[in-house]
């Protein structure tokens, strides 16, 4: 079993995270090869999805690109996740089959018993939807016969939680939004018609998704290795070894898929980093949506920001450094600040000018 170091593991995640020099060519490129964007309408500095997408692409990016991409079908919602349409015909055979599957969690059983109680309120809903076309979670009649129960906030958000599990058992599809209010369609008019086997998806998948992380624990695809320092083993992408690495310095959102596994960011790129923002403000380190900040194939601080747009500013209150930057990465880590500030068509107020 080939042994490789802590520094090729990082380069590898780096790498086929499309966050080495060689830029992207544009927004699709960037979503077919992660797979997916995190949709999260948290907007410190802006939505996740749109910083992730800047961070590969630079200013020339536009953040309404996104949301005309979605209204024109090539990018798809699914379950919070924004997926190329092309990829939908490898969820399909798994959505359909939700409903009769034998190995579902307790609490699955307890999801598809509720949606048996509420069939006719299901059937309402695809009632209007067929009739009226797209339509937003308001718009649509609450006829639950069992309310909706649970310790938090979704509770008696009957119609949500339904339109959940019909989006989950490929019933209905998010087709858009109308401001930030998703639109929900019939499944059939959304995505596209071919259905990958659930076999042959499965496996598609796993092979795409080890591309999009370049190593990761676990999982059918890829090249089994052990990284020198780290207990266990992993799979790495063949096609990502051995590659040439071009360093760059990028700014990260707090959910990118390269720290989203905590536990391999801790492993491989020994970062400490926690999102801050459910802490209350006096406990935080780092900032309430502080923004990993990546030095080649390190990550070496934590920029704290906040897009004030009534202000018209970009307001950095810390640069976080978790070693004293060298010059050159300082300078670096200001021009990737400006540049974000040029994209959010902010004035910035930066300590230091």
């Amino acid at each position: 079993m080939d042994v490789i170091s802590r520094e090729q593991a990082r380069r590898i995640a780096v790498r086929a995270q499309l966050l080495d020099r060689a830029r992207p060519a544009g927004l699709h490129e960037v979503v077919r090869h992660l797979t997916m964007l995190q949709v999260e309408p948290t907007s410190a500095v802006a939505p996740s999805a749109d910083v992730v997408v800047w961070s590969r692409l630079g200013s020339s990016y536009r953040p309404g690109e996104l949301v005309s991409a979605l209204e024109r079908g090539s990018l798809i919602e699914l379950r919070g996740r924004v997926r190329p349409r092309e990829d939908l015909g490898l969820y399909r055979a798994e959505m359909a089959a939700w409903l009769d599957r034998a190995d579902l969690t307790e609490w699955e059983e307890d999801q598809r018993e509720w949606m048996s109680a509420n069939d006719d309120c299901r059937r309402d809903i695809l009632a209007r939807i067929q009739a009226q076309g797209p339509l937003t979670l308001a718009e649509l009649p609450d006829t639950t016969n069992l309310p909706w129960r649970s310790s938090g906030w979704n509770n008696n958000k009957n119609v949500d939680r339904l339109l959940d599990l019909m989006v989950r058992c490929g019933q209905v599809a998010v087709a858009g939004r109308r401001g930030p209010k998703r639109l929900f369609d019939l499944a059939e008019r959304v995505y596209p018609d071919e259905i990958v086997p659930a076999d042959t998806a499965l496996r598609l998948r796993a092979e795409r998704l080890l591309a999009a992380q370049g190593i990761m624990r676990g999982g059918p695809a890829g090249e089994t290795v052990t990284v020198d320092g780290v207990r266990g083993t992993w799979q790495v992408d063949p096609a990502q070894r051995d590659q040439p690495f071009e360093p760059r310095v990028a700014l990260l959102s707090p959910l990118d898929q390269l720290i989203f596994d905590r536990k391999r960011m801790a492993e491989i790129f020994t970062f400490d980093y926690t999102l801050e923002m459910y802490k209350p403000a006096a406990k935080r380190r780092w900032g309430y949506w502080a923004m990993p900040i990546l030095d080649g194939d390190r990550l070496v601080g934590k920029l704290d920001a906040t897009a004030d747009r009534k202000a018209g500013v970009l307001r950095v209150d810390a640069i976080h450094e978790d070693a004293p930057l060298r010059r050159a990465t300082a300078a670096a880590v200001r021009r990737e600040i400006q540049d974000l500030a040029r994209w959010l068509r902010l004035d910035l107020d930066l300590p230091g000018g």
